[in-house]
């Protein structure tokens, strides 16, 4: 197994890229007092290496009329069951994350609905009728107050295993 160290000028590539993904390479060069083929190598390698696993465009949910949002803490009858809700849960598209988390619930569901009849339709029967769903706990958020992607920090011999972008250590 092998390991990859993020020096200073990686974390100022992440950091920029983190705000804009759009900053074209040789604005950041400029800002790293680097060559723009030496960010360009840089960025490619933070992609294999799985540090940058993409970019995309985001669309603000109500601009598409996705006024609600909601968090849906989802109970398991039987916890080993989990593939085959989350395969149920994949075919939902209001479904925009799903976390298998700690504590009473076994899964954390965040949806965007259009309005209180739709989430309630969702709710009812869509997630409440797959096998295996118990129960569900369902909090609407009433607003956004942070968004923003992970936090670029200057973390002292940052180094991880390459196994980490497969999801193992």
């Amino acid at each position: 197994m092998t390991s990859y160290h993020i020096d200073q000028i990686d974390q100022k590539i992440l950091a920029f890229l983190v705000k804009n993904a759009r900053m074209p390479f040789l604005e950041i060069a400029r800002e790293c007092g680097v060559s723009g083929a030496a960010i360009h190598q840089r960025v490619k390698r933070l992609e294999a290496n799985g540090v940058i696993t993409g970019s995309r465009l985001l669309v603000k949910p109500q601009a598409l009329g996705l006024n609600v949002c909601a968090f849906i803490s989802v109970s398991l009858s039987e916890a080993n069951k989990y593939p085959e809700v989350i395969e149920a849960f994949r075919k939902i598209s209001e479904i925009v994350e799903c976390h298998f988390v700690t504590g009473r619930h076994a899964l954390l569901l965040k949806i965007y609905c259009f309005d209180h009849d739709h989430l309630m339709e969702i709710l009812v029967n869509t997630i409440q009728k797959i096998p295996y769903v118990q129960s569900t706990e369902t909090m609407i958020s009433l607003d956004q107050a942070i968004e923003r992607q992970v936090w670029v920090k200057d973390y002292q011999n940052t180094t991880f295993s390459r196994d980490v972008r497969k999801g193992r250590e």
